[in-house]
């Protein structure tokens, strides 16, 4: 029987999986939607929504609270300032898991978990633009073509 088992161990020990969401947390925080395995998925979805109950309420307290758990100063302003304010009218389920067929090399369940209303702009956080490196690379090549 399955009594006492009451998260999915994801073939890791305490601290590995412990560090996994604490990353998955914070990535999901930032870009608001991301791309992992099912089990992952399934089991980040809890942690997430509580997270984001906790930032609800605007205590100290409550953001020692979610520092010690996502140890990232970014994630924890945006929960209590963005998240927060987007959220304050629903009573639950700020985040859905949406499966995304199977992965090519060991045919694993894959799923993506995103925020319910999510910025879209969040995604391209991290991306550099490409307009300005084209203009600087061709600006480099004239001059050393006028030095030659």
């Amino acid at each position: 029987m399955r009594h006492g088992l009451g998260y999915r161990k994801l073939n890791k020990t305490g601290e590995h999986r412990k560090a996994l969401f604490k990353n998955m947390l914070n990535s999901l925080i930032k870009y608001e939607q991301i791309i992992t395995t099912l089990p992952k998925a399934k089991e980040l979805k809890p942690q997430i929504d509580k997270v984001i109950t906790i930032g609800k309420k605007n205590m100290l307290s409550n953001k020692r609270r979610l520092f010690s758990k996502l140890q990232n100063n970014k994630s924890v302003s945006k929960v209590f300032g963005e998240l927060s304010k987007r959220y304050s009218n629903r009573k639950g389920g700020y985040s859905r898991v949406l499966r995304a067929g199977y992965r090519t090399g060991d045919d694993a369940p894959m799923a993506v978990i995103e925020l319910v209303d999510r910025n879209p702009e969040a995604k391209k956080v991290d991306k550099p633009k490409k307009v300005e490196k084209k203009e600087d690379n061709k600006k480099q090549t004239d001059q050393k073509v006028a030095r030659k």
